[in-house]
C-alpha cells in the first residue's frame, strides 16, 4: 500500500513539476527536480504510513513487555494482542488523532528522505547513462544498481530519524523532536543512531533494486496496453 501510494504520488508529483519547470517529458526533469517530486510525494505515503507504523511499534513493545514480565515470573495474563485490538484502544483512549501521534516526526523523516531516495535513483541512472541514451534504456542490471543505490540514499541520511521517531511513538516523551535526539546523543552517544545500519544497506540494496525493476517493467507493460 505504501509503495504503491508512493509511486502513483512520485508519478504526479513529476507531472507537476513538468508543468512548474515548463518540460514536457518526465525524462527532462533534473535530478534535484526528481528529487523535490520525491520530497513532496512523501507526505501522501506518511500520511497512510503513519498509523500502521504506530501500531506495529505498540505491539512491539508490548510483546517485550510480555517476554520480560514472564521472564521475572509475573503470572500475568493479557488480552490478545492484535492489531485491530491496538487500533481500537488507540481510539478509545486517544481519538482518531491518536493514530497519527508521531505524524510530524514521520514527515521530517520522509519528505527529505524519499527526496533522497528519488533523487539518488534519478542521479545513478542519469549517471549510468551512455550519451544519447534514455534513461528507461539504460537496461536491467543499470537499472537494478540505480534502485540500490536510491535505497542507500535513503538510509544514510533517515536512519537517525527514523530511531528517533520509532522512540517517540513507543515512549511519548514531553518534549519536541530536536530536545529529545539531543538528550539520546548525550545520554548515549551519537552513533547509537546508526546502530544496525550495515544490514539495513545489504538488506536495502537488493530490496530496493528489485522493486525498481518490477516498477520500470511493470510501468513498461501497462504503457504498452494501456
Amino acid at each position: 500500500l505504501e509503495n504503491g501510494i508512493l509511486f502513483m504520488a512520485y508519478g504526479q508529483c513529476q507531472n507537476m513539476m513538468c508543468f512548474l519547470r515548463h518540460k514536457t517529458d518526465h525524462e527532462q526533469l533534473n535530478p534535484l527536480e526528481n528529487m523535490a517530486a520525491g520530497s513532496f510525494a512523501a507526505v501522501f505515503s506518511s500520511i497512510a504510513l503513519c498509523p500502521t507504523e504506530l501500531v506495529k511499534c505498540r505491539i512491539q513493545t508490548l510483546n517485550e513487555v510480555q517476554k520480560m514480565n514472564s521472564l521475572n515470573g509475573e503470572n500475568i495474563i493479557y488480552k490478545k494482542i492484535s492489531p485491530i485490538n491496538i487500533t481500537r484502544n488507540i481510539i478509545r483512549t486517544e481519538g482518531i488523532r491518536g493514530l497519527f501521534h508521531g505524524l510530524t516526526t514521520t514527515l521530517v523523516r520522509e519528505c527529505p528522505g524519499y527526496g533522497c531516495f528519488f533523487g539518488g535513483y534519478e542521479l545513478t541512472r542519469t549517471l549510468l547513462m551512455h550519451k544519447n541514451q534514455k534513461k528507461e534504456d539504460i537496461g536491467f542490471i543499470k537499472t537494478w544498481i540505480s534502485g540500490g543505490m536510491a535505497g542507500i540514499c535513503f538510509w544514510i541520511v533517515m536512519f537517525p530519524i527514523d530511531a528517533v521517531k520509532s522512540r517517540i511513538q513507543v515512549f511519548k516523551p514531553k518534549m519536541n523532536f530536536p530536545k529529545y535526539t539531543l538528550q539520546i546523543i548525550r545520554n548515549e552517544g551519537f552513533m547509537v543512531l546508526y546502530a544496525g545500519l550495515l544490514p539495513t544497506l545489504i538488506r536495502t540494496f537488493v530490496a530496493t533494486g528489485t522493486l525498481f525493476i518490477t516498477v520500470e517493467q511493470t510501468r513498461r507493460f501497462l504503457n504498452k496496453i494501456f
